[in-house]
């Protein structure tokens, strides 16, 4: 009989964290999300993508709409069981490209603007990386993986699978595939009769052309607007260090002869072609390959013809991203500490100046061929991302979405930028997140969540909490939320993302903790209830403060390091680690020891939740299970949870509902006393 009366208590206190809140974590979960605007050449038409969760087959797909002449916009495509991605104008504006793996990897399909079903004019065995439309709109320049040597099959075939540690990769190539408006089955397509299915019909694909082939892979490229040329980036092969050694290079497309353009010591990355394409333009480290992971990488143009080069933006204090070289100068976007910006370089004074556009954030821009068009996310503290239209001249803009129809009836989140001064007098935002009904003179519950990177940034939203953290539900409940932008993170220049190098875990808990005594201060605090929670390199910093503080009451460690030497030798990312501790383990173990976080184990008090992808390449798991198993010796309440077949993020919805639950189980538990449990009924 007792028993029967725990489970059914177990089982209220369930339902009653369901209904505490107003807006179940499936809700959360299932927001639509527009990403990606292209506008046509002529400035008509807006081509964009939805991601939508699809919670049958667990996963989610990502499909292209299209705005017609700033009209309400409509579903394009539909690939069962894939997405559609990566959509491209003709420079007709007649025609959409895309990405969709529809059986058979990743192969382009076009479909008119006009309607029609889409018709697919690749069929490679590797699939397409990506693609680009020639300027005349009669090519494209598509980037295809190399196949499996003759070599590694017989090595396969003979000894099985096995292979040398950062010497197996393929590498990737351009090539050329001829396009056709004319894209009606041939009357001398006949039956396969050595297919399986003897009633298929064997329809003829253009069959590309090779462009380019040696010992490097190719990762990103561009035609010139004549089409004379396409320019690239390559690096010696596809692993992720290797892009330090990546070079720029052009290729004449009629007589495909190649021509290294930069070749400094740190890497070079294509950018884009001048309009009259005779320059291009370049992201660059120079000779820096100790520190560009946290400086500013540097901008020119080189002058195809003399070599000369020229320096853009170079009293602009933080990394921009190049969007278009039009005919009046460079449109970048850049982040302005809590907010994104869209700039203008003018081409003959080379000042930076904003354009004025009304919204606090500004990603993705999109221009029309004469640059007079533009589309683009865009979006203010308070609401979410809409595709916006309009033109640059009189920053007049049209929203073709309403994505915040979807949260219309929520309790969404209120954002406030609070400043405070760190331990060494460094000046740190953050993002504050109060409840309805907030009453100044009453304290709160305070949970910190601390994002990634370091060079991520947290700005106002109303839905926070990234895919695990049940961030508006805690609002909902009655908790204040502080989401610091601690040193490192970008937006706030240079000298800022400096601050952690050989100081990591250090000076972040400093910028974590000042905050949470600034807010303490203020007397809003209920300083018996406080947690920290945080994913990679938040999840690293709330793992520092397991084991260097004992004023959470719980902690959550989402894919964090816990020691920064097993970390750097099984890490993918091993220079990461030398350009912010300087050092190797075995040149300076001192630095290494001061900011891991196992270091201090024996000091550790708090309860603390570890989640880690089971394949995670970026952070290990190994992290993970150092971190539980010290815990564990000094019987500190712990739990490990590991979601399967995912590697440094969890992407599948209903694991991200499992991971949003594990969290919301945890701080009920320990900030709250309330048992939870996760529910099992349909």
């Amino acid at each position: 009989m007792k028993k029967n009366v725990i489970i059914l208590l177990l089982l209220s206190l369930s339902t009653f964290a369901q209904k505490n809140s107003s807006l179940t974590f499936e809700d959360y979960l299932s927001l639509r999300n527009v990403a990606n605007p292209v506008i046509s050449p002529d400035g008509k038409n807006v081509v964009f993508s939805v991601t939508t969760a699809d919670w049958k087959e667990n996963n989610y797909d990502t499909e292209l709409w299209l705005s017609k002449n700033k009209q309400t916009p409509f579903q394009l495509t539909r690939t069962l069981k894939g997405n559609s991605v990566a959509a491209s104008w003709s420079p007709d504006s007649k025609w959409i490209a895309f990405l969709a793996d529809r059986g058979d990897k990743n192969q382009i399909y076009v479909i008119r603007a006009d309607g029609g079903e889409a018709q697919q004019i690749t069929k490679e065995d590797e699939g397409i990386n990506s693609f680009s439309w020639s300027p005349d709109g009669k090519t494209l320049a598509i980037s295809i993986t190399e196949k499996d040597s003759k070599s590694l099959k017989s090595k396969k075939e003979r000894y099985g699978g096995f292979e040398v540690d950062d010497e197996e990769f393929k590498l990737s190539h351009l090539w050329l595939v001829d396009f056709s408006t004319d894209l009606f089955p041939s009357p001398n397509e006949k039956p396969c009769y050595d297919s399986k299915d003897s009633t298929k019909t064997c329809i003829t694909l253009p069959k590309p052309r090779r462009l380019t082939q040696g010992d490097f892979t190719v990762t990103y490229f561009k035609w010139s607007p004549d089409g004379a040329k396409i320019a690239f980036t390559h690096q010696p092969n596809p692993l992720i260090q290797s892009n330090a050694h990546a070079d720029i290079s052009f290729i004449d497309v009629s007589t495909k002869k190649k021509s290294l353009l930069v070749s400094n010591v740190g890497g070079d990355f294509l950018e884009t072609w001048s309009p009259d394409s005779k320059s291009i333009l370049y992201a660059t480290s120079l000779s820096d390959t100790i520190s560009n992971y946290y400086k500013n990488s540097k901008t020119f143009s080189i002058d195809l013809a003399t070599k000369t080069s020229k320096s853009w933006v170079s009293d602009f204090d933080e990394n921009i991203n190049v969007i278009e070289w039009a005919n009046e100068g460079i449109y970048f976007t850049a982040s302005q500490k809590t907010k994104m910006k869209l700039f203008l370089a003018d081409n003959i004074t080379g000042k930076v100046k904003e354009i004025q556009a009304k919204f606090d954030l500004i990603a993705s821009p999109s221009f029309s061929k004469d640059a007079k068009q533009v589309a683009f996310l865009g979006r203010n503290y308070d609401s979410l991302f809409d595709i916006q239209i309009g033109e640059i001249a009189d920053l007049k803009f049209t929203a073709l979405t309403n994505m915040n129809a979807q949260i219309a009836s929520w309790q969404t989140a209120s954002s406030e930028v609070i400043k405070w001064k760190s331990k060494d007098g460094a000046e740190i935002e953050g993002i504050l997140h109060k409840p309805k009904n907030y009453d100044p003179t009453k304290k709160y519950p305070l949970l910190v969540l601390i994002h990634g990177g370091p060079t991520g940034v947290d700005v106002p939203t109303p839905t926070p909490g990234g895919s695990v953290y049940p961030i508006l539900q805690f609002l909902e409940k009655g908790a204040l939320v502080l989401r610091p932008n601690y040193r490192g993170s970008a937006g706030y220049g240079e000298a800022f993302r400096s601050l952690n190098v050989r100081n990591l875990g250090v000076g972040d808990m400093w910028d974590v903790m000042s905050g949470v005594d600034y807010l303490k201060s203020k007397g809003i605090v209920d300083t018996t209830r406080m947690g920290s929670m945080g994913w990679s390199q938040g999840g690293y910093i709330s793992a520092f403060l397991t084991t260097n503080t004992n004023v959470f009451k719980a902690i959550s460690v989402g894919a964090g390091i816990s020691n920064w030497v097993t970390y750097y030798v099984s890490t993918d990312i091993h220079p990461f680690t030398r350009q912010y501790l300087q050092s190797t383990p075995w040149s300076d173990k001192d630095v290494y020891l001061k900011t891991s976080p196992m270091t201090n184990i024996n000091n550790a008090s708090t309860p603390t939740l570890i989640q880690h992808g089971e394949l995670d390449r970026r952070v290990p798991i190994s992290n993970a299970y150092e971190l539980l198993q010290g815990l564990q010796d000094r019987g500190i309440p712990s739990k490990l949870i590991v979601y399967k077949g995912f590697g440094h993020g969890i992407t599948k919805p209903k694991e991200r509902l499992a991971a949003m639950w594990h969290n919301w189980i945890w701080f009920n538990k320990y900030i709250w006393k309330e048992a939870v449990e996760m529910p099992l009924d349909k």
